[in-house]
């Protein structure tokens, strides 16, 4: 998964997943014009395994994070290299010469793209409920087989709001190690490459609150819903 070279930035003319606009209008008599990008809107699932009394979650690299690391690197990089001109230009009227430094790699290590998740998928098939397709994913994925009628509806909310304003809805599944038909990893044939993560209960907030590990908002959302709703019900703890 971590294995990521031969990087090329190129224009994006053409995607089946984004386009891009700019909308003109006028407000409280103001005219206004704002940028944003028409996506598809998305499911996730949280999932909980009774049997092993973890949560499963998604491992895997995503270059829009990777990419912004990049930028941070690249500017932090363009800064340092502004000082080091300036401290040479300095020790050279002293007639002192500055130690050569190391040459780097431009760009991140790979593990700087790679994110936490709850498994999530796109809606893109018209002719399937929005619980059909949470079903989908988590097999395709997780390797859980769930009816969809087991899903239970958390919430739907917007993401993205300054830039897509895309809609996901969030979904929870009980599964115990029977429902396990697969090891999951995602569709080869789309592109995905999926580690399935296993997250004990007892970690679950130290985990969701770990700053160090980078992690999507729906993550943290989903396990302090789990904490304020089911853990009451099951008497376990999530360890808060």
């Amino acid at each position: 998964m971590e294995e990521i070279n031969n990087i090329e930035v190129v224009p994006c003319t053409e995607s089946n997943y984004l386009k891009p606009f700019r909308v003109h209008y006028n407000q409280n008599g103001t005219k206004k014009s704002w940028d944003f990008m028409r996506t598809h809107d998305s499911v996730s699932v949280l999932i909980f395994n009774t049997t092993s009394h973890c949560f499963i979650l998604v491992k895997q690299f995503r270059p829009a994070v990777y990419m912004c690391e990049w930028e941070k690197k690249k500017t932090k990089t363009s800064q340092g290299a502004e000082k080091t001109e300036e401290g040479d230009a300095s020790e050279s009227q002293e007639g002192q010469s500055a130690p050569a430094e190391a040459s780097s790699s431009p760009w991140p290590p790979a593990s700087a793209g790679v994110t936490y998740e709850l498994c999530a998928g796109l809606v893109d098939k018209p002719d399937l409920s929005l619980e059909e397709i949470a079903r989908q994913e988590v097999l395709e994925e997780c390797g859980y087989d769930v009816p969809a009628s087991k899903l239970k509806r958390i919430t739907s909310y917007r993401s993205g709001v300054g830039v897509t304003g895309s809609k996901q809805t969030m979904f929870y599944a009980e599964v115990s190690d029977d429902n396990c038909v697969s090891a999951g990893g995602g569709e080869p044939r789309e592109g995905e490459l999926i580690e399935v993560v296993k997250v004990p209960l007892h970690e679950a907030m130290t985990f969701a609150y770990d700053e160090r590990i980078p992690k999507t908002m729906g993550v943290i959302f989903s396990f302090i819903w789990f904490h304020n709703n089911m853990s009451p019900k099951y008497k376990i703890s999530t360890n808060v």
